[in-house]
């Protein structure tokens, strides 16, 4: 007996009533998307990362289908797997990218930075301060939109540019101008 996941994806376009359920993340679906999935996911990963980064970016793109309807929307029929698949080298990608970022921070800002943490438990505390401080004093209110998408809910460019309804690459100079300003507020000078 064939599983609804198969027969929907079996042809072009999936059973309308099984495709609702996708999109309304019904567990079993889910579970079974998970299962029938897995191998074309962890392929599509393993093109671009390896070792522990591989297994993240995997569950990182289980996570995103289990909490995100709109990811879940997102696809409308076809096959599934494909989908996917392009979803997970994207989360690849991106994982790569952010990781240069992280990565690219010179070791002596990174040890200013760490000169001004506090006491862990209150590491929450303090960045929550210094986060509203930021928008307070620093951040002109046009920019506003491109913080909270792109720094606070850590958004992709192209999830933040839809978002907030600009272009991408508005959004990625938006987005420098962000940074220079955070950079000068955490340094404290000019640069």
């Amino acid at each position: 007996m064939t599983s609804p996941y198969a027969a929907a994806t079996a042809v072009k376009t999936p059973d309308q009533g099984w495709l609702e359920k996708f999109h309304a993340g019904n567990r079993a679906v889910l579970e079974q998307c998970y299962r029938d999935c897995f191998h074309p996911v962890d392929r599509a990963v393993a093109s671009i990362v390896s070792g522990a980064d591989r297994e993240t970016v995997v569950h990182e793109v289980f996570f995103r289908l289990l909490t995100s309807e709109e990811l879940r929307r997102n696809f409308r029929g076809g096959s599934l797997s494909t989908w996917i698949g392009v979803v997970a080298r994207n989360q690849a990608i991106d994982h790569v990218r952010r990781y240069r970022r992280e990565t690219a921070v010179p070791p002596d800002v990174a040890a200013q930075m760490a000169d001004r943490a506090t006491e862990p438990a209150d590491g929450a505390v303090a960045a929550r301060l210094m986060v509203d401080q930021f928008r307070r004093d620093h951040l002109p209110s046009g920019l506003a939109g491109v913080f909270e998408t792109r720094f606070v809910a850590q958004l992709s460019q192209r999830e933040a540019a839809a978002r907030l309804g600009i272009r991408r690459t508005t959004l990625a100079y938006q987005e420098i101008r962000v940074r220079a300003l955070l950079r000068r507020f955490v340094l404290g000078r000019d640069s």
